[in-house]
């Protein structure tokens, strides 16, 4: 990580799927930070999401570095596939995961970076034996698996706590995803977010430019944190 204010993400997931190439070689020439790719298995959220497959390929066209983002009832399966695939961060869920000190311990094990993600009504004492392993710390702001819904209320108080709580770790980001609008986005980085996995309500609209929306986002949020 670079000591950039903030990151922007891309979620892949809410992009046009029949123009995904295009979408990324925009995403690369409007400075996006990283793209975040959502693997969902239907079990663990109410739909499914993108593959590894995919990711390969993307891979050979972009150097933008990418976070798989794991929805999934039982995640170890999925690790070794999505770091050959050319994950930089895999982040997992604590939740319904008996063996999460493992998990994590898989993922640095295949050198790449390891995240947490937390739903919005899972607390923040599942951080408690697990936080020196971890390089982010993703908060769910919406319920995980839903496109375009608005952001739970509590999401940004949750933002403040999760900071003070990463007070004596602060090499570890703190990376929001839902809910990520012009509106809410420089209140989540002054509270203490470093990244935002931007997707359909910010960078992804229809008929409009990619690296338009990309760049009015950038601008409204500089011009609130300067």
């Amino acid at each position: 990580m670079s000591d950039k204010k903030y990151f922007l993400a891309a979620s892949l997931i809410c992009a046009d799927p029949v123009n995904i190439e295009r979408a990324v070689r925009e995403l690369e020439g409007a400075g996006i930070d990283y793209l975040h790719f959502d693997v969902m298995d239907g079990l663990f959220v109410p739909r499914y999401g993108l593959y590894p497959e995919l990711l390969k390929k993307i891979k050979t066209i972009t150097k933008l570095p990418t976070e798989v983002h794991l929805m999934v009832a039982n995640p170890e399966p999925y690790l070794e596939i999505f770091a050959k695939a050319g994950a930089d961060i895999i982040s997992v869920h604590p939740e319904g995961n008996n063996h999460l000190h493992r998990t994590i311990s898989l993922i640095k094990e295949l050198g790449v970076k390891a995240g947490l993600v937390i739903n919005p009504a899972t607390p923040l004492n599942c951080l408690d034996y697990i936080i020196a392993e971890l390089d982010l710390v993703m908060l769910m702001a919406i319920n995980p698996g839903i496109v375009g819904h608005g952001l739970i209320p509590g999401a940004l108080n949750k933002i403040d706590d999760l900071k003070r709580k990463l007070a004596d770790n602060p090499e570890i980001i703190i990376e929001i995803d839902g809910g990520v609008t012009q509106e809410s986005s420089a209140d989540m980085i002054k509270r203490g977010a470093k990244m935002l996995v931007c997707g359909s309500s910010t960078i992804f609209k229809a008929s409009e430019k990619i690296t338009d929306k990309v760049n009015e986002l950038r601008a409204v949020i500089d011009s609130q944190i300067s």
